[in-house]
């Protein structure tokens, strides 16, 4: 009975269903070679489609995304573009300090170079009445050259922990950049132990630095600039524009005439006569050390800007985040979130955790204090050690730290001309120093310090690039019914063919269970026939009702119609 039924089932689809191959089990049932045949290449098929189905959702799973690039043309706003003077001052309250490390510095120097340094700087800090933080001179950490067997010769300095073990040293093949990061290094020792904002933190004023400036060909008004002083920058001026920038060209960008004088420079802290530029989106912080660029003084230097915006789609496509809300960092600036501050808040908050103080040019946490080996010995140990982990990735940062989803960056194409010229040097130079009679009247050699930039957009055009998913919802499905047409010629009707096969074998299986209920569950075969023998068989009914007629005079109530039934279920009936 289950074998008929089933069989019947089977015929019943086959004969019915439009999945091609399907009638090709029935039609050639006579024999069983093509029968065996066709089902094994039915299988074979079926096979192979729900392989291909893996694969497809394997690379669904993936998230996989191609960047589509278009172009755009509207009113942007000016980026906002910092100028710093390279010119570090000696703060007042650690002027002595300074200088006992300078002459530390000339005796390094000359003990290596054989090299003396003008004594003109002894002067600097006279008349000061200063209180001084207390401070020790750490002269173990000297330059030294390192010379090691077929090998160039090195110069660095030794850095031990606090207990004076696991040494190391700090070692450059050229010799002016192993001073510059020694001199650096005992430079910060100082810095950190001057109170946060100290009196003389920033002695420069803007009119000292920016001669001229006009955006869009109007002054620029103070309002449109921030101040900070950076202890290797030097005074360093933030231009924000208000305005969006309505056409390209030189005319509508920002044009300054600076000041690049190096009167208080500290020369083995600042070894470079320029002005650092860098251009960077508005409410961002700048990191000059990473992306800035210099210019000549001397020069009048016009860069050209073209914006590109990156917009990344997120979680599951891309690791990235849309604002500092979803970060596991505590952020240190007062800025809009960038990939470089959520490093350095991070390398800073690790620093405070592994070595007990934070690194002086980055902000602090709250309830930390900068590392000076007045009262940290050994912290310079621990910071390189930790440095060379974040520049390996080897620190947690790189993961902590998505990317923006959406981020702007700036391409620059430069151009240097000599400024002022010969012919032009004498009236434009007068024009300055009677605009600030302290600057240039009696120096000689005035075009080596002024210098002059122009900064623009070249076009309104930017580019955009979109992440875009290569497998969407809707690709998905496009692909999947491909590879069912590929092996099997059928539609999402078919799919429901299948199913309706399927829920009607589970009807089958449900009715056939039932019976097989009911048969368990029936009384005995003696009390069954007992029991019929009461009843009145369908033969011996009155003849006058078998043929209809009611003997009363009514006639017989007529059997309700049957409803049609598929093959399969006629045959359930018949066992």
């Amino acid at each position: 009975m289950k074998a008929a039924a089933s069989r019947e089932l089977f015929t019943f689809f086959c004969t019915n269903a439009t999945i091609h191959g399907t009638i090709r089990l029935v039609c050639s049932s006579h024999n069983r070679l093509k029968t065996a045949s066709w089902g094994l290449l039915f299988v074979g098929a079926l096979a192979a489609l729900y392989w291909q189905f893996g694969l497809l959702f394997e690379q669904y799973w993936r998230y996989p995304v191609i960047m589509t690039v278009s172009v755009h043309s509207e009113r942007k706003l000016f980026p906002s573009v910092t100028l710093c003077d390279m010119n570090p001052h000696r703060p007042r309250s650690a002027c002595h300090h300074l200088q006992v490390l300078d002459e530390f510095a000339r005796e390094n120097i000359h003990s290596l170079y054989k090299f003396n340094f003008s004594e003109d700087r002894d002067v600097l800090c006279a008349g000061d009445r200063v209180p001084l933080p207390a401070f020790y001179l750490d002269r173990t950490i000297r330059l030294q050259r390192l010379s090691q067997p077929g090998d160039q010769n090195k110069v660095g300095f030794r850095l031990c922990n606090s207990t004076g073990g696991d040494c190391f040293y700090r070692a450059h093949s050229s010799g002016v950049t192993a001073a510059r990061e020694w001199y650096h290094f005992h430079y910060v020792n100082i810095l950190a132990l001057l109170p946060t904002a100290h009196e003389d933190s920033h002695r420069s004023h803007r009119g000292h630095f920016i001669f001229s400036c006009q955006f869009d060909g109007q002054d620029c008004q103070a309002r449109y600039f921030q101040t900070v002083h950076h202890p290797t920058y030097g005074s360093c001026y933030t231009f924000n524009g208000i305005s969006a920038t309505q056409h390209p060209g030189i005319t509508h960008g920002i044009s300054l005439v600076l000041r690049a004088e190096q009167q208080d420079q500290v020369p083995l802290l600042s070894t470079e006569a320029s002005i650092k530029v860098m251009i960077h989106g508005r409410d961002h912080t700048p990191f000059l050390e990473h992306q800035g660029f210099s210019v000549r003084p001397g020069t009048e230097t016009t860069i050209g800007i073209r914006e590109d915006e990156v917009h990344r789609l997120g979680s599951p496509y891309s690791h990235c985040t849309r604002g500092a809300e979803g970060v596991d960092v505590q952020l240190l600036y007062n800025a809009s979130y960038t990939l470089q501050t959520c490093l350095v808040s991070c390398f800073q908050q690790l620093m405070v955790e592994t070595c007990s103080c934070g690194y002086y040019f980055y902000p602090l946490p709250s309830g930390a204090e900068y590392c000076s080996y007045t009262r940290h010995p050994g912290w310079g140990h621990c910071f390189y050690r930790l440095y060379g982990d974040l520049g390996t990735h080897r620190l947690a940062c790189a993961s902590r730290c998505p990317r923006p989803c959406r981020e702007s960056s700036y391409k620059l194409s430069a151009g240097t001309s000599r400024w002022p010229s010969s012919k032009s040097a004498d009236w434009i130079l007068s024009a300055l120093g009677k605009r600030n009679p302290r600057s240039l009247s009696q120096n000689p050699g005035l075009r080596s310090h002024v210098a002059k930039v122009n900064i623009f957009y070249q076009e309104l055009n930017y580019r955009t690039v979109d992440e875009t998913p290569i497998y969407s919802v809707p690709q998905l499905l496009s692909a999947m019914g491909s590879l069912w047409s590929l092996w099997f010629g059928s539609s999402v009707l078919s799919v429901l063919e299948l199913l309706e096969l399927l829920l009607d074998a589970i009807a089958l299986a449900l009715l056939l269970g039932c019976r097989w209920l009911r048969r368990v569950q029936a009384p005995s075969p003696e009390a069954a026939t007992g029991a019929s023998r009461g009843a009145p068989e369908a033969n011996q009914l009155p003849t006058d009702c078998r043929n209809d007629i009611n003997p009363q005079g009514g006639t017989c109530q007529p059997h309700p119609p049957q409803r049609s039934r598929e093959p399969w279920q006629e045959s359930l009936l018949k066992s």
